[in-house]
């Protein structure tokens, strides 16, 4: 690596809401498959905040980070096709390229990856999905190279701020649409004006959607970018979102949904409903309609508003859903699946995902960056931290 130094700056998880810039034992290659990426951009992500609050378990001395792209400075004895130099983004799932998982697509559930026998899926930082480090650092190490790195064009540093939504949040959300099987024409609602569902959102518009709401509750920074984008805001501190949709849709309800909020939805007051959304969308969304649900939701929620969500469970409208014939697709996105084709459009100017960003930040700005995201100040609505500044 750069200057053989033994340790690099990287974002560390002390403990709920207690993040700092530290000294860490620089990545090297541990196997030959591996490569070492110099970190050019890294994106806060809105999953990051359930491990800063302390929602999910992920132990002290973490690196945090799971969007990023960057240089290549290194790589492994069989690394065959990413070569130094090379400028690339690394999807947040962590994938061995083998297993049977990853032969059917499901990279997302790579059965390799997580070291724990119980868990399908791997991820850089995060919480329960192995242990990667993460890239809100100035190195990190990659396994299986040559199928974990999306190479970039040319113009990979001029629109960095683009090509590091791949990562992440513009497959995340372009992946709710295609499980609510978004197509011209159709109307679509989106719960949550976070960057996932705006992103779900500027998808649903690039696949020529004739109407797409978004609902969220007193953040006007927010909704004022999907109305920027095109989309119809829909205040639900105002009123209830569900009469909002079925007004715009003559009553009947949109053909899809996304929810793009996860367990920890709250109600105007603030008040946590891990249902709220999940059941609104069943009553936004017309009969036969589908619903596509990448919002994070967890098999146990120990600090949850109720016994119920601690178990996590949600009480689900499942007579309605089933009345309704509606079919949801749920889980993490497989990165993989879309992440050449978004590329390609931000590549040949089709798509800009970046007008989502608020804020650039150098990495040891990184903690009151986590602060201001997770009080959801208004303006801060991404955060891209710049490590190699």
């Amino acid at each position: 690596m750069e200057g053989g130094a033994d340790t690099v700056k990287a974002l560390v998880y002390n403990g709920p809401r207690d993040v700092a810039v530290s000294e860490v034992a620089e990545p090297r290659i541990e196997r030959p498959a591996d490569a070492v990426v110099q970190i050019i951009r890294t994106n806060i992500c809105g999953s990051d905040l359930h491990m800063y609050e302390g929602r999910t378990d992920i132990e002290p001395g973490r690196v945090l980070g799971h969007e990023n792209m960057g240089r290549v400075v290194e790589v492994g004895q069989a690394v065959e096709q990413v070569k130094v130099g090379d400028m690339v983004c690394l999807p947040f799932n962590i994938a061995c390229g083998h297993c049977q998982n990853c032969e059917r697509g499901h990279t997302n559930y790579c059965m390799v990856a997580n070291p724990d026998p119980r868990v399908a899926g791997a991820a850089y930082g995060f919480a329960g999905m192995g242990p990667w480090n993460g890239g809100q650092a100035e190195y990190l190490l990659v396994p299986w190279a040559d199928f974990n790195c999306l190479r970039l064009p040319d113009d990979a540093v001029e629109k960095q701020n683009d090509y590091v939504m791949v990562a992440d949040i513009f497959p995340t959300g372009y992946h709710a649409t295609e499980m609510a099987g978004v197509g011209p024409g159709d109307s679509v609602v989106i719960y949550g004006a976070g960057p996932v569902g705006l992103m779900a959102a500027y998808s649903s518009i690039l696949k020529s959607a004739s109407k797409v709401m978004v609902v969220d509750h007193s953040h006007p920074d927010r909704l004022g970018l999907a109305e920027k984008i095109g989309a119809i805001p829909i205040d639900d501190s105002t009123s209830s979102p569900v009469d909002q949709v079925l007004e715009q849709t003559g009553g009947v309800g949109a053909d899809c949904g996304c929810e793009c909020v996860g367990y920890q939805a709250h109600d105007p007051q603030g008040r946590e409903h891990p249902n709220e959304t999940l059941n609104e969308l069943v009553r936004s969304v017309r009969f036969t309609g589908s619903i596509g649900t990448v919002g994070v939701y967890v098999p146990a929620d120990p600090r949850g508003p109720d016994e119920l969500a601690r178990q996590g469970e949600v009480a689900f409208d499942f007579g309605l859903f089933w009345t309704k014939g509606q079919r949801m697709g749920t889980g993490q996105c497989p990165v993989k699946a879309y992440n050449r084709h978004l590329r390609d459009l931000i590549h040949l100017g089709k798509a800009k995902p970046s007008f989502i960003v608020s804020h650039e930040l150098p990495l040891t700005d990184a903690p009151a960056g986590y602060q201001h995201f997770d009080a959801r100040d208004n303006g801060w609505t991404k955060v891209v931290l710049a490590p190699a500044a």
